[in-house]
C-alpha cells in the first residue's frame, strides 16, 4: 500500500521544489487542469516512460488522480514502487479536493 500525503503536505512540497507530482488523469483531463509542475505519466506508459521522466529512483514522487474514488494514483504509485522507485508517496484526495480548497492550477 502507498503511503499517503496531505493536501498541505503536498502544497508545502510543491512551494518548496522538493517533490516530483504525475498527474495520473492525463490526456485531455491534463491538458484543462492540472497541479502546479505536475508531469502526466498515465497507468499504460509508465513502464516504458517512467525512466525518462523520473531519473532519481530514491528521489520524492506523488501521483494523484480525480478524487478518492479514481483507481489510477495508486495503481501508478504501485507499479513506480514495484520498478524500484523508493519515496512514491499517493495524493488520494486528487484534483477535486485541491481545487475545492482554492489552490491553484496550470493549464496546457
Amino acid at each position: 500500500m502507498t503511503a499517503l500525503i496531505t493536501r498541505d503536505e503536498l502544497a508545502a512540497a510543491i512551494e518548496a521544489g522538493t517533490v516530483t507530482v504525475l498527474d495520473t488523469l492525463g490526456g485531455e483531463y491534463y491538458a484543462a487542469q492540472h497541479l502546479p509542475g505536475a508531469v502526466p505519466l498515465v497507468r499504460g506508459v509508465v513502464d516504458a516512460l517512467a525512466a525518462g521522466r523520473l531519473a532519481d529512483l530514491g528521489a520524492a514522487v506523488v501521483t494523484y488522480c480525480s478524487n478518492e474514488a479514481c483507481p489510477n494514483s495508486g495503481q501508478v504509485a504501485d507499479r513506480l514502487t514495484a520498478l524500484g522507485y523508493t519515496d512514491v508517496r499517493k495524493y488520494r484526495e486528487g484534483i477535486q479536493d485541491w481545487v475545492a480548497a482554492g489552490l491553484p492550477t496550470e493549464s496546457a
